[in-house]
């Protein structure tokens, strides 16, 4: 059962529903693009100044920067996304993304809307017949609004996993 909150009108109500379902569907075609490994497409996602960040939630916890996946523009992003389409060389697989739980957290500094959001990612190796869980963490993301929709100014995937296989350069 839903609880209303009473310190909201039934628009604002309506309101902050319709902007979770809209961070719902960016979260959607963000899964749908990495699992049909469109890399450039997901770039794109990102604002000009958009940070990608991916670290253990041990170093999240402790307050350290430090990631195994650190972007600090788009620009580095298509680099990166570049990078996995043509050159980089690894075992051909599988992945979906499962995202779900999703929060509005709040205002971002400058506009933005505060998100969260649970995420899983399965793989399969084409040589072997299970999938297996490549990741499973939490996005903690600043949304923007630009004149095509919402895009990425912060996405920071903070994995769980106390393992991390060697394949991380896919992006989560």
């Amino acid at each position: 059962m839903l609880v209303k909150n009473p310190s909201l009108s039934n628009d604002e109500q309506i309101s902050a529903m319709l902007l979770r379902y809209e961070i719902e569907q960016f979260n959607s075609v963000y899964a749908t693009v990495l699992d049909d490994q469109r890399l450039a497409d997901w770039a794109e996602m990102f604002t000009e100044d958009a940070s990608y960040v991916v670290l253990s939630r041990e170093n999240e916890d402790r307050g350290h920067p430090v990631g195994l996946i650190y972007c600090e523009n788009r620009g580095m992003i298509r680099d990166r996304a570049f990078a996995l389409e043509k050159t980089a060389m690894f075992a051909p697989r599988y992945l979906r993304h499962m995202i779900s739980n999703v929060q509005v957290t709040g205002e971002a500094d400058g506009g933005g809307i505060r998100a969260r959001a649970n995420y899983l990612v399965l793989q399969v190796l084409f040589d072997r017949p299970d999938a297996t869980i490549h990741q499973v963490g939490t996005y903690n993301d600043i949304f923007r609004r630009t004149e095509t929709g919402l895009k990425l100014a912060q996405r920071r995937c903070v994995y769980d996993n106390l393992l991390v296989p060697n394949a991380l350069c896919i992006p989560v």
